[in-house]
C-alpha cells in the first residue's frame, strides 16, 4: 500500500489535484444505488446549513475547487452517502500522557490511504483522509484527538457520513465535551462509536446511530457494538466482544506500559489479516494530543508525523495477508 502525507493550508491546487485523482473512483461510488437515491445538492446544503453551519463557507469553497458540478457538490456535502461498513478497535491508554491508539480495518481498494495537514478556516489539523476532507480519525492544534469504530448495527438512516462529523468536530471544538456535544447533535446515517481525547486528557466515547438518541460514555475501549450486540454474524465475523474484552484486559487487569499496550495492535487478536473475506487492518495509529503528534504504524514500521512540524512524504508499506 502506497501512502502520502500531504500539507496544504487553505483549500488550494494540491486538494484540486486529490479531487481529480479519486473523484472516478468515489463518484462510481456515490452512484452505485443510482442518483435518485441520493440527496440533491440543495437537500445537502439545507442540512449542511442546519447542522454545520461553521462548514458552509469551506464546502462552498471545496465545491468550486472540484470543478463547481452537481454530483461533486453532492458527493461533497456528505449527506446521506452509501453505506459502508469497516470493523477497527479504538482504546485510550491513560497513563502520564495519555494516548488513542487505534486500528483501521477496511478494504484496501477502497481507502484513500492519505494523511492531510491542513490549516482551513485558521484551525490546524492533521489525520487519515475519507472522503477527500472527511477524517476517520485525526487531532487538531487545541490538543483535541478523535477516532471511529463502526457500531455493527445494519440500521441506515438519513444523516451524515460520519467522516464529515470528526472534521467538524475536529474543526470546531477545542475538548472532548465540547466534541460529545456536536457528536450526539449532528445526524449520522449509520451507526459509529467515536472515542474523543483531550489535551487535559478528558475522554469519552459516543455511540452514535441514526435511530436512537447518542449514547455519552466514559468507555475507555471501543470495538464494533455499542451496549448490546445486535447484529450477531457481524460481532462473530469480527470477532467484536473478544477484542474489547482483550483490550480491557490490557487496561485493568495486566496494565501494559504504553509501548506494549501500542504494540498490541499489531498482533491477534486485534490485528486482521482477513483481506480475503473484505477487509483487514489497513495501519495503526497513535494519537498524542498534548503533543499533537501521531504515529501510523505497521508490522517493522513507524511513521511519526507533527502537526507542528508536519513534513510531506510517502511510505510503501506490506500489508501481512493482502494481495
Amino acid at each position: 500500500m502506497y501512502w502520502r502525507a500531504i500539507s496544504e493550508d487553505l483549500p488550494g491546487p494540491k486538494w484540486a489535484g486529490l479531487f481529480r485523482e479519486y473523484w472516478s473512483d468515489y463518484r462510481a461510488w456515490w452512484l452505485r444505488e443510482g442518483e435518485t437515491s441520493r440527496p440533491t445538492y440543495a437537500e445537502g446544503l439545507r442540512q449542511m446549513q442546519t447542522h454545520m453551519p461553521e462548514l458552509v463557507p469551506l464546502y462552498e469553497e471545496l465545491c468550486e475547487l472540484a470543478g463547481g458540478g452537481d454530483h461533486a457538490a453532492r458527493f461533497l456535502s456528505f449527506y446521506t452517502p452509501p453505506a459502508y461498513l469497516a470493523a477497527c478497535s479504538q482504546a485510550i491508554w491513560a497513563g502520564k500522557q495519555p494516548v488513542m491508539v487505534r486500528n483501521y480495518d477496511y478494504n484496501p481498494k477502497a481507502f484513500d490511504s492519505l494523511v492531510l495537514r491542513t490549516r482551513w478556516q485558521g484551525r490546524r489539523v492533521m489525520g487519515v483522509s475519507d472522503g477527500l476532507w472527511g477524517l476517520v480519525d485525526g487531532v487538531n492544534d487545541k490538543g483535541l484527538s478523535i477516532s471511529l469504530t463502526f457500531g455493527g448495527r445494519r440500521v441506515v438512516g438519513e444523516g451524515f457520513g460520519v467522516p464529515l462529523i470528526l472534521r467538524y468536530a475536529l474543526q470546531t471544538c477545542t475538548t472532548s465535551e465540547e466534541a460529545a456535544e456536536v457528536l450526539a447533535r449532528v445526524p449520522t446515517h449509520m451507526s459509529y462509536n467515536v472515542t474523543v481525547l483531550d489535551k487535559n486528557r478528558s475522554y469519552l466515547t459516543v455511540m452514535m446511530a441514526p435511530d436512537r438518541p447518542a449514547v455519552v460514555t466514559r468507555a475507555a475501549v471501543a470495538t464494533n457494538h455499542q451496549e448490546n450486540v445486535e447484529w450477531i454474524s457481524h460481532a462473530r465475523f469480527t470477532s467484536t466482544v473478544e477484542r474489547e474484552r482483550f483490550l480491557l484486559q490490557r487496561l485493568r487487569l495486566h496494565r501494559d506500559p504504553e509501548e506494549k499496550f501500542i504494540g498490541a495492535f499489531l498482533k491477534p487478536p486485534l490485528y486482521s489479516t482477513a483481506f480475503n473475506q473484505g477487509f483487514g487492518t489497513l495501519y495503526t495509529a497513535v494519537y498524542r494530543p498534548r503533543k499533537q503528534e501521531m504515529e501510523l504504524r505497521w508490522p517493522g514500521v513507524v511513521w511519526p508525523l507533527s502537526l507542528k512540524d508536519f513534513a510531506e512524504g510517502a511510505r510503501e508499506v506490506l500489508l501481512p495477508g493482502a494481495a
